[in-house]
């Protein structure tokens, strides 16, 4: 969210709002975030560009220790004055190093060195800058029970819709139990500020979610959706950008939560990939939402436990699918983890594959012969 303009100080007013800034700074961080002396989370070149009252607002909305529980990080024990110590979310720990003090609002890795806020925090574990941090942390302090209200929207309107369902088949997705378990929906477009409104939100919620322009017009228009974790992921049926989601960058891999307990898994580019493979019987399919994952992605399939991954990446006629392939298989191999490659028919993702007469037999051939 850019910060709101505010008149130029002049010098008196400058040097006094500087030392009040340099108050705040040298009472709120601990000594041992690095922070001293610092940048101002990572704003650009120093620049004192965050709204405060923003800051502190989220920071009291959306305590540390609430947040960090919401992510499922657990504490492998309590020390003094309530502090707790557990494995670091922000890398592969395998003895507690991660403090996290709920009283002061602030953590601290001792194995990598990083520290901070509720908002440095997110902007590590998701990969994100300072406003997208914002973005995710707001939308989920406002906004959790309005994308839920927009996911169930757009799930109805599919069903009303003939070109979304047409575009659906051509691409192989007809089931609609998996269609039903995806969640999968459509926005038409034009309609969906007026049902909110109706329920209650604001014009300038939605604005602020990113779900509708400054024109008031639906931000997905004519796009099938999927509801992720905290966002929603639009794939255009029209001429639009192919791809779209709201502010907040893509998050975690899709559904790791039920995915990560398979000892086999297979790593697919898109959703629609992800959609076939599920109708063709395999379950343990999770999506990166493109070929180049996120810091907080490889952390998930880094996680120490023994698994082996499929990368089952588009078979690009540039090779930028594979080459994205070879480059994560290297990765993980050097995080521990077994990475195999699945060769797909020159040409075709997991999706085209199965559009084009594949089936899981064959598919499951591929896997077999999948190489380091």
């Amino acid at each position: 969210m850019a910060p709101t303009a505010q008149p130029v100080l002049q010098s008196e007013d400058l040097r006094v709002g500087l030392a009040r800034l340099a108050i705040f700074f040298e009472c709120a961080h601990h000594s041992c975030l690095g922070l001293a002396g610092g940048r101002p989370y990572d704003a650009v070149g120093g620049k004192l560009t965050v709204m405060w009252p923003a800051v502190d607002a989220i920071k009291q909305q959306i305590p540390l220790w609430d947040y960090l529980q919401t992510q499922s990080w657990k504490p492998a024990r309590r020390i003094s004055r309530g502090r707790l110590m557990g494995l670091c979310p922000l890398h592969l720990d395998h003895q507690p190093s991660f403090l996290v003090d709920p009283v002061k609002n602030l953590f601290y890795c001792y194995g990598c060195g990083r520290g901070g806020d509720v908002i440095r925090f997110v902007e590590l574990y998701h990969d994100v800058s300072f406003a997208e941090a914002m973005a995710l942390l707001q939308r989920s302090s406002r906004c959790g029970s309005l994308l839920t209200e927009v996911a169930r929207f757009y799930q109805v309107q599919l069903h009303r819709h003939p070109e979304a369902v047409a575009y659906l088949l051509q691409r192989g997705i007809c089931q609609p139990q998996v269609i039903e378990e995806l969640e999968i929906g459509y926005a038409p477009g034009r309609c969906l500020r007026h049902w909110l409104i109706s329920l209650g939100y604001s014009l300038g919620e939605l604005q602020q979610a990113g779900l509708v322009n400054g024109a008031g017009l639906d931000t997905f228009s004519l796009r099938i959706v999927f509801p992720l974790e905290a966002n929603l992921y639009g794939r255009t049926i029209g001429n639009a950008a192919v791809h779209r989601f709201l502010p907040g960058g893509k998050g975690g891999l899709y559904r790791w939560s039920r995915v990560k307990h398979y000892p086999e898994v297979i790593l697919v580019e898109g959703l629609l990939d992800l959609a076939v493979l599920w109708q063709a019987g395999f379950r343990n399919v999770t999506c990166a939402m493109g070929s180049h994952l996120n810091a907080h992605q490889l952390r998930q399939l880094c996680d120490g436990v023994p698994r082996i991954v499929y990368l089952a990446f588009d078979s690009d006629a540039n090779g930028s699918g594979q080459q994205a392939a070879q480059w994560l298989s290297r990765r993980l191999r050097q995080q521990g983890a077994t990475a195999l490659r699945v060769q797909l028919p020159d040409g075709r993702d997991p999706n085209s594959f199965f559009v084009g007469g594949g089936d899981g037999q064959q598919f499951q051939q591929l896997l077999e012969k999948a190489l380091l």
